[in-house]
């Protein structure tokens, strides 16, 4: 049975979308772009502070889940510009230590609001 996750710790939905929804055994995402939890967005900030706040809306998502980093089974990142894709992968290579998830990264025509980077995680719950 789906479920609906929500938290006050990464920003509401901007769309027709939940932060994510899981089953019993595993959570998926919505991506995440630069947004403060209070609905503040940092487009003008360098592709790593955008890296970093999209990483921490989907960890505290899923931290509402019930799953953490290492929980964390697949990354989707998708960039503005895929040669920001260095500066990005050293900011995202912190929040990741050990065993890192698969991870895809690509390049997009445009993402939301005018960001550089978003974020979705596939994570398990069991």
């Amino acid at each position: 049975m789906k479920r609906i996750i929500h938290t006050d710790d990464a920003p509401d939905a901007v769309g027709a979308y939940s932060q994510a929804t899981a089953t019993d055994s595993l959570v998926f995402t919505a991506g995440q772009i630069a947004l403060t939890p209070d609905g503040d967005l940092r487009a003008e900030a360098s592709v790593a502070a955008q890296t970093e706040q999209a990483l921490e809306n989907v960890l505290a998502i899923l931290e509402e889940a019930g799953a953490s980093a290492e929980d964390v089974l697949k990354v989707t990142v998708f960039l503005a510009d895929i040669d920001d894709f260095e500066e990005m992968n050293e900011t995202y290579a912190g929040f990741f230590e050990g065993d890192p998830p698969a991870r895809s990264a690509l390049e997009v025509g445009a993402l939301p609001k005018g960001a550089a980077v978003e974020i979705e995680a596939v994570a398990t719950l069991e």
